[in-house]
């Protein structure tokens, strides 16, 4: 018993592994116990002996141990502490399971016995012990004693008997009679005991049928949901009884899920009265439990029987009728209370697995999307936080099954759901589904979507109604389908892209006249009835460049011969998105049997269209050197034409189009094709017309027009375009940028908008001249743009108004209202009224006029930034793209005066920019190749001016990254002396300027970036710690000279400059030293400056004796009684002599340059005392052999010993 007493404690641990493994432990003892225990056969018995046998007789077929045990574990049930019922329960489990040599009755008895109550118990002992006759009745059951039909060893006693089944059943039933919260459990357990029965083959198994329909159904009659879990049990189990006269009259139908009973079952789990006419002598249920209750789950496996048991049972009964009346009508009735709706939710979680995508609108019914939909949409409803776990059941159904996504989105969106759930829950649901859907999923919706396009509205007197509920539908679709494309965690397939491209650019840009069924594209098989209205042809318009631009800032992995890369604004096959649609469109208008545009264009404009497509399928052949240039020139024409198509009549503009065609034309000519003749014949050009720009300026000037209109698409496009174009550009393009970033007033944005607004004006004048039939319809639509115009200024003209009754108020007027006949009698102002009016109205005016101008000075200025930073994205791709070109040292400058230029309203623009020059410019590994030196030159000395008069640390650290840059391209250009000048002359500043911005981290990084440079600066810094203005400026000179000092390994093979130099550095530290020996005052040095000088010292000592040769050296450059009488001026000052540590330092240097020499001198003994060996050794190998064995002997013994001495 010794092994098995501290497994007992283990049984407690809250922790269930070790719970487990003490089990497995004692039984396993205990099994071994038993197989070596032998009954007694002989009659003689002690008093003992018959005491235990009288009280429960297990010590008679059991060993000790296994007695000790059962009797233990069964009274263990009743502790409180911690897990010790779990843990006993599960071990008394198992051993009952592996006994054979107890009887069911002796088990029970010993429950009933130790968890009897008492009247002095307390309410917490109460519940104790009958948590433990429960535990143990089910311990019995759940072990199989209870329905044993073995014998005992050497007896004819059975293990179990039907007077014990009865009396197991009994006292379960009295215990859930006793306590409702424990009735639930106590009937789960009976059902353990119906299920072991249904399995027996006991002889006595009819009998205990009998006995249970019998304690359940004719001794009470009212209904729980646990009668009606055991009666699903006892009907599939044992089918063949009465069961219409058992369940009468409460159930009609004997099949309890019969569409005819499901209203009582209805209320039965809703743990009401089924029947209301009669009262139950249950005790009612104390407080509503959160978990739902166990039947629930016999029910869904009737009704909708799991995958792997499906082809085992049929389902019984209507699910959706199940659904409906005992859930949907029942517990999210809209009477119901919150906690009944909390049950709803969760049966909804449990059916969810099982139900098919077939059969999915079965759960979604009614009343649970109403009450899921209001729950979700608010944080401060009740139930919130259930709806939401709902949200996520069903995202992970659907990534574990993406086929049932559209069945999900369908219910949603559908008849009980909204078509804006998403908008109306506040949450992100049907967008989630759609990313974990397949594609199979998504081109079902698109298709489910674009069917109900077509459905026509019903012909009732609401017809006008039902028009704008279709054109509301439309515009729901179309949101849709843009949604799709640009949301990017939604799997893109080229198939469902370019039928939603399609679908946009029919219904978008053509009338269709005729479907067709048999055509490519899938918008042409249907003709929509009504037609769509102007406003969802714009908005057709509108989504399809908004796609467009998702699609164009998407990249694409293209699979190649050798390996996969990533390529931006592509479908899989390597085209653009843009040039498809724009096939698409070309297609279309060559197809007028079944379509017509929407607008006919100008002769003018199908002409430049015609060239524009013509220079496309020319670049196709372009050399594989010049291919990504000509990738960047098509995507350009072809963004230009789709905008030209989808654009509105005030931005459409052929101007941009032309000057696109001009660029491509020169940048990729016709004669291009001829080889090196026509690139010759090209360069004649230029040289004959040198007035005209660049080619490549003409496009980057176009792309620069797309960034100032600011729409994404042309925004998108125009990064795109420039990312391709990057490799050709020239200074003249980066002139053009640049100057897009210089800073302009207000006013001049204001007088140039004037000037356009002017010059519009007079081409409207001479067109109206020109075309006198239709001066009347362009007089209509500018009377139109005033009233626009007025419309919106509406309310500031209602101020003016206001001020102005005010001033006439003051002096005794009031304002004209029409509204009396008396307005000609009021009397008349006289000159001194009229005089007090006028300084008031003139006022209000003013301050009118000031107010317009404001305004619009911030929107231009505004939008000015905007643009800016638009600019500095071309930039910063260009830097990403060609960060070896030479160009990229022109940008420093201009993006360092937009840092220090602008003010705190452009923040924005101080940011980016300083982002591309700290992470592109500073973070860079490559650096420009055949750099003009005296260019960079000249900008490192700009940046060094500008980093002493820093505003603030975070520009003098972009400046640092700058000119870190800068000396890194100069110096691989061979060009040190600039960079030394340039960081000579701020470093001068440093240290003899009060008011310089400088500070140490500008040298710090340039002395660890470029230590080889920096040791050109040596002896400035030397110079610089003696021409400091304060002891804070000389400290920082020092601290850059041991920064030096400790790069002096990377600076390479320098011994005779380091020997130069090191007497000059120690000079310097012993003048500064002792002029702090003898001076006073706050402003002298103190003894934690002294420390670093010092420890500057020691380490300019340790790096000179590694390239010193010899003593002499050293002692030459380092003079060491210079530091012993530095020593002795140490411990005489008095102010330095309590700082004891500083003389220490100097005695280690002091050290040092000893050891150095006394080294040396041990050195040269041990090479004379091996030399003399030598020689000796030498003189014995000469002598005569006459010696012989003794000599030799000798000789080996004398070797061996200067071995020993050579090791020590």
């Amino acid at each position: 018993m010794s092994t098995t007493l501290p497994l007992f404690w283990d049984l407690s641990s809250a922790n269930r592994k070790q719970r487990l493994d003490a089990s497995v432990k004692l039984v396993s003892a205990l099994e071994h116990f038993q197989s070596n225990f032998v009954p007694k056969d002989s009659p003689e018995t002690s008093e003992d002996e018959d005491e235990s046998k009288k009280s429960d007789g297990l010590d008679a077929l059991n060993a000790v141990d296994v007695s000790y045990t059962l009797r233990r574990l069964i009274r263990g049930l009743a502790s409180p502490r911690e897990s010790s019922r779990l843990g006993f329960a599960v071990a008394l489990t198992e051993l009952l399971s592996r006994l054979d040599t107890v009887t069911c009755s002796q088990i029970v008895q010993l429950i009933l016995d130790s968890s009897k109550t008492q009247g002095a118990m307390t309410g917490q002992e109460e519940r104790d012990v009958m948590f433990a006759r429960l535990f143990g009745l089910t311990s019995v059951i759940q072990s199989g004693l209870l329905l044993r039909d073995s014998t005992l060893p050497s007896s004819s006693t059975t293990a179990s008997d039907l007077a014990t089944y009865k009396e197991v059943l009994a006292q379960l039933l009295e215990l859930g009679e006793k306590k409702s919260w424990l009735r639930e459990s106590v009937w789960w357990s009976i059902g353990l005991a119906v299920d072991a029965l249904a399995q027996s083959d006991v002889s006595w198994k009819d009998e205990a049928v009998d006995a249970t329909i019998a304690a359940l159904y004719s001794e009470s009659k009212a209904w729980t949901p646990e009668k009606v879990a055991l009666t699903l049990k006892l009907q599939s189990a044992f089918p063949s009884r009465e069961w219409k006269k058992l369940l009468s009259p409460t159930f009609k139908n004997p099949d309890l899920l019969s569409t005819g009973n499901l209203s009582a079952i209805a209320r039965i789990l809703k743990e009401s009265d089924a029947d209301e006419d009669e009262e139950s002598d249950l005790p009612k249920a104390g407080s509503w439990k959160p978990q739902v209750h166990f039947v629930w789950d016999m029910l869904l496996d009737q009704v909708l029987p799991k995958t792997g048991a499906q082809s085992e049972r049929a389902p019984k009964g209507s699910f959706p009728e199940f659904f409906r009346i005992v859930v949907d009508e029942s517990l999210f009735a809209s009477t119901s209370s919150p906690e009944r709706k909390y049950w709803g939710f969760q049966v909804f979680q449990k059916a969810l697995p099982r139900v098919s995508a077939d059969d999915m609108p079965m759960l979604f019914t009614k009343n649970f999307m109403r009450s899921w939909i209001n729950h979700l949409s608010n944080s401060d409803r009740y139930l919130h936080k259930a709806a939401r776990q709902v949200v996520a059941d069903i995202q992970n159904a659907v990534k574990s099954n993406p086929k049932i996504g559209f069945s999900l989105i369908l219910q949603l969106t559908g008849v009980n759901g909204s078509r804006q759930f998403d908008k109306l829950t506040k949450t992100k649901t049907v967008e989630s589904i759609l990313t974990s859907m397949d594609d199979e999923g998504i081109q079902s919706y698109i298709e489910y979507l674009l069917k109900q396009v077509d459905e026509e509205p019903s012909a009732s007197a609401e017809a006008e109604a039902d028009v704008h509920a279709l054109n509301t539908r439309r515009a729901w679709i179309i949101d849709q389908l843009s949604a799709l494309i640009r949301n990017g965690a939604v799997p893109k397939s080229d198939a469902w892209i370019q039928t939603i491209l399609d679908w946009f650019t029919v219904h978008g840009l053509f009338i269709i006249a005729k479907k067709s069924e048999k055509g490519a594209i899938a918008a042409l098989r249907s003709v929509p009835s009504p037609a769509f209205s102007e406003e969802l042809r714009k908005n057709c318009r509108e989504r399809l460049l908004a796609c467009l631009a998702d699609l164009t800032g998407q990249t694409t992995i293209i699979k190649g011969d050798s390996k996969a890369t990533k390529v931006a604004a592509v479908a899989s096959d390597g085209r653009f998105w843009v040039s498809r649609v724009l096939a698409t469109i070309e297609q279309l208008e060559k197809d007028t049997k079944h379509v017509r545009p929407l607008n006919e264009p100008e002769a003018e404009e199908v002409e430049q269209r015609q060239k524009a497509r013509e220079i496309i399928s020319r670049l196709k052949d372009a050399s594989e050197e010049r291919r990504e240039e000509a990738r960047g020139v098509e995507l350009l024409l072809a963004a230009t034409l789709v905008h030209t198509y989808c654009a509105d009549d005030n931005d459409a503009d052929l101007e941009t189009l032309e000057n696109c065609i001009d660029g491509a034309s020169r940048l990729f000519p016709a004669e291009n094709k001829k080889g090196k003749k026509g690139r010759k014949s090209m360069g004649e050009d230029k040289g004959k017309d040198k007035e005209l720009p660049e080619p490549v300026d003409v496009l980057v000037d176009t792309v620069i027009g797309f960034l100032e209109k600011g729409t994404a698409y042309l925004r998108a496009a125009a990064n795109q375009v420039f990312a391709l174009l990057s490799g050709s550009v020239q200074e003249s393009t980066i002139d053009l940028i640049l100057t897009q970033l210089e800073r302009r007033d207000p006013e001049e944005l204001m007088a140039d908008e004037d000037e356009d607004v002017d010059m519009e004006d007079a081409e409207d004048d001479e067109d109206d001249d020109a075309e006198d039939d239709g001066s009347s319809s362009s007089s209509s639509s500018a009377g139109e743009e005033e009233e626009e115009e007025e419309e919106a200024d509406e309310e500031a003209d209602l101020e003016l108004r206001r001020k102005i009754e005010e001033a006439l108020r003051v002096n005794g007027i009031s304002a004209a209202t029409g509204d009396s006949d008396d307005e000609s009698e009021e009397d008349l102002m006289d000159d001194d009224q009229m005089l007090a009016i006028d300084d008031k109205l003139a006022a209000a005016f003013k301050a009118r006029a000031a107010e317009k101008g404001t305004r619009k000075d911030v929107d231009a200025q505004r939008e000015a930034t905007h643009f800016k930073n638009r600019v500095l994205d071309l930039i910063d791709i260009f830097v990403r793209k060609q960060p070896t070109s030479p160009l990229v040292v022109r940008l420093i400058m201009p993006l360092v005066e937009l840092i220090v230029a602008t003010g705190p309203d452009e923040k924005q623009l101080s940011d980016k920019a300083t982002g591309i020059l700290r992470n592109r410019l500073g973070k860079s590994k490559d650096i420009p190749t055949s750099v003009a030196a005296e260019d960079a030159a000249k900008t490192l000395e700009e940046l060094h001016e500008l980093a002493r008069k820093a505003s603030t640390s975070d520009v003098l650290t972009t400046l640092n990254q700058c000119s870190l840059y800068l000396s890194k391209v100069l110096l691989h250009a061979e060009a040190v002396e600039p960079v030394q000048k340039a960081y000579r002359e701020s470093l001068h500043d440093f240290v003899a300027r009060k008011s310089s911005k400088l500070n140490t981290a500008f040298f710090d990084d340039f002395v660890k970036r470029h230590p080889q440079a920096a040791w050109g600066l040596r002896d400035d810094l030397v110079k610089a710690s003696g021409d400091a203005l304060n002891v804070y400026r000389q400290m920082q000179a020092f601290h850059l000279l041991q920064t030096l000092i400790n790069q002096l390994p990377a600076v390479g093979d320098c011994k005779a400059e380091v020997l130069a130099f090191v007497p000059k550095l120690r000079q310097a530290i012993l003048d500064t030293l002792s002029n702090a020996c003898s001076a006073t005052g706050a402003t002298s040095v103190q003894p934690a400056h002294a420390k670093e000088i010092l420890k500057l010292a020691l380490m300019a000592v340790r790096q000179t004796k590694r390239v010193a040769q010899n003593d002499a050296e050293l002692s030459s450059a380092w003079e060491p009684s210079k530091w012993s009488d530095l020593s002795g001026s140490l411990a005489s000052s008095d102010r330095l002599k309590a700082s004891v540590g500083l003389q220490a330092m100097c005695k280690q240097i002091i050290q040092l340059l000893q050891d150095d020499k006394a080294g040396s001198k041990a050195s040269d003994k041990s090479k004379d005392k091996a030399k003399a060996t030598a020689a000796k050794r030498k003189a014995e190998d000469a002598g005569v052999d006459g010696e012989g064995d003794e000599k030799e002997s000798g000789k080996k013994a004398k070797h061996k010993k200067a071995k020993k001495a050579k090791s020590d």
